[in-house]
């Protein structure tokens, strides 16, 4: 819809009329509010910038089957932080060979130390003794799914954190068809990693 404007100045008691303009009202103001929206979400981008449920972190090393240590947590670059993979139970260290066996391939999932991976959250961020609980990727890969379907490790769901339960519930059922490490029926882990705990404290 056009709106006439008509703008006049007086001089010296003249009336003069300067000019009629026709302005399309409805247009330019679609164009100037995608103009700021378009600003907005500019200035709102940072460079690699990573939704509030995930982090980039370096690896320092590997400690288990189910934990790491890393770099970069939040505002502290240099300050290495515990980290436990969430939905997970990877044998106990001195459950051998099984211990061994799943920090060996967390290790060569992340290949090696210096490595960045991607931690995400879920509902709980942190167990009972402080450590990070967190979905861990590395090149699109679900390390804690990956342990599971090679029988390195047990599922185990933990409340509130169930984004991925049912990834893994059926990574743990192919390992045991499959007779994947410690479902191997000629060499089968006797204890779940937490009754081994409990037996040896």
């Amino acid at each position: 819809m056009k709106n006439r404007i008509l703008f006049t100045q007086r001089r010296k008691g003249a009336k003069v009329q300067i000019t009629t303009l026709s302005v399309h009202f409805g247009v330019w103001a679609k164009k100037i509010g995608i103009l700021v929206c378009f600003l907005l979400l500019v200035s709102c981008q940072g460079k690699n910038q990573v939704p509030n449920n995930q982090a980039q972190v370096k690896v320092a090393r590997v400690v288990s089957g189910q934990s790491l240590e890393v770099l970069g947590m939040a505002e502290q670059p240099n300050l290495i932080s515990q980290v436990r993979l969430v939905g997970i139970d990877a044998p106990d260290l001195r459950q051998r060979p099984w211990g061994e066996q799943a920090k060996e391939q967390l290790e060569n999932l992340i290949g090696g130390a210096e490595q960045s991976v991607m931690l995400e959250f879920d509902l709980e961020a942190k167990d009972k003794i402080g450590r990070t609980l967190a979905y861990v990727w590395k090149n699109k890969v679900l390390l804690n799914e990956e342990l599971v379907k090679q029988g390195n490790a047990l599922f185990v769901g933990r409340s509130p954190n169930h984004k991925y339960d049912q990834r893994l519930e059926r990574a743990q059922q192919w390992a045991r068809l499959m007779g994947q490490g410690i479902w191997n029926p000629e060499k089968p882990m006797r204890l779940t990693p937490a009754e081994f705990r409990r037996q040896n404290l």
